[in-house]
């Protein structure tokens, strides 16, 4: 365990020595900000809850979560610090996890600082405030998902764009099962478990879920295993890399 903190103090410190933190959060709030206030129609609404903000989420994280994942393992690779990484006294677990992590708070740090949000719900109305803390809940897990999928990518790869694009591709893969479009695809021919089982893989079913309040054991077993199959899958790759 004190191998993973060192990790991912590690991480945290690097991501504030530089100007990436501060204009990923920047970015974010400005982004919750917008797609709320205007296309979310956050006043018109005559409603005192975070729906609008909750509800773009999923699809700023596609973008977002990516561009932080990155870097776990491509920057290493490319720039040769992770020959020097696997030379301390950790495993392989410990390093991934460690990243991840320290990954997981910074984006747990940026929705904190929407937390003005809530408040100015509370001011404007009387909202549910347990179904907004479910909500910022689900939000977390959602970004955890779509990390260990980034970090993943960025193990398969020392550049950076790739590992980006790749993250992308497969998040939305993530986001689109489930919905009528890709549904439909296999309707026709699919058996009812295997259509059950695409819509379960969907990160906005289960965001949904979570988001109105309702915490079911399920949706947090699922996320679990999303996040547990995925770091997995990245410490698979990196011991591959290092046997080559």
């Amino acid at each position: 365990m004190n191998s993973v903190i060192n990790v991912m103090r590690r991480e945290l410190t690097g991501y504030f020595a530089t100007p990436v933190a501060y204009v990923f959060l920047i970015i974010f709030l400005v982004m919750t900000g917008v797609f709320a206030f205007y296309m979310g129609n956050f006043y018109e609404r005559g409603f005192a809850d975070l729906d609008p903000f909750f509800r773009f989420h999923p699809w700023l994280y596609l973008f977002l979560v990516p561009a932080i994942s990155m870097r776990l393992w491509a920057e290493e690779r490319r720039s040769g610090t992770i020959e020097l990484l696997f030379t301390l006294p950790l495993t392989t677990i410990e390093a991934v996890l460690g990243k991840f992590l320290a990954a997981w708070l910074f984006i747990g740090l940026a929705l904190l600082l929407t937390l003005p949000m809530w408040i100015t719900v509370n001011y404007l109305g009387q909202p549910d405030n347990g179904v907004i803390l479910a909500a910022y809940l689900g939000s977390w897990l959602m970004a955890g998902g779509f990390l260990a999928i980034g970090s993943c990518m960025s193990a398969l790869t020392r550049n950076q764009v790739v590992a980006f694009i790749l993250s992308i591709v497969v998040c939305f893969v993530f986001l689109l099962s489930g919905l009528p479009m890709v549904m439909n695809l296999f309707n026709s021919w699919a058996p009812q478990i295997v259509l059950d089982g695409i819509a379960s893989l969907s990160f906005l079913k289960h965001f949904a879920d979570i988001s109105k309040g309702v915490i079911d054991v399920r949706d947090l077993i699922y996320f679990g295993l999303v996040i547990g199959f995925w770091l997995f899958a990245n410490v698979l790759i990196l011991d591959m890399k290092k046997a080559d």
